[in-house]
């Protein structure tokens, strides 16, 4: 059993950055996949940024590259997600999420059974 907590977001203007950090509970660092989701309002949820726990491998969506960075310290149990250069269109719930698989993107909701609550970002314009 694995148990995800995210903090860290907050309202910054446009071109800000910030940090969302997620800590994992369990036993699970060997072979799993680490994902940063966003939820916009009225929109589907998307993976944006993944990292797999052995080797550090990332991937990330289009939208976000070259401004978002995901990383992990596995001695913490917890990843990050450094968000620079805000857009408004940043603006969602973001939910760190994890599977024991490797990783991909576009990501499925479905393959990934453990979850946090989530943490709200608002970028203004």
């Amino acid at each position: 059993q694995v148990e995800l907590a995210e903090s860290g977001g907050t309202s910054v203007q446009a071109g800000g950055s910030l940090r969302l950090s997620c800590v994992a509970v369990g036993n699970f660092w060997r072979g799993a996949c680490l994902t940063w989701f966003r939820q916009a309002p009225g929109k589907e949820r998307e993976g944006l940024a993944t990292i797999y726990s052995v080797g550090s491998g990332t991937l990330y969506a289009d939208s976000v590259k070259d401004r978002f960075t995901i990383s992990m310290d596995a001695a913490r149990n917890t990843w990050f997600l450094q968000i620079n250069s805000a857009k408004p269109e940043d603006t969602g719930k973001y939910y760190c999420a994890l599977k024991f698989d490797r990783c991909s993107l576009p990501a499925l909701l479905s393959e990934y059974p453990y979850w946090g609550q989530g943490t709200q970002v608002s970028v203004s314009s």
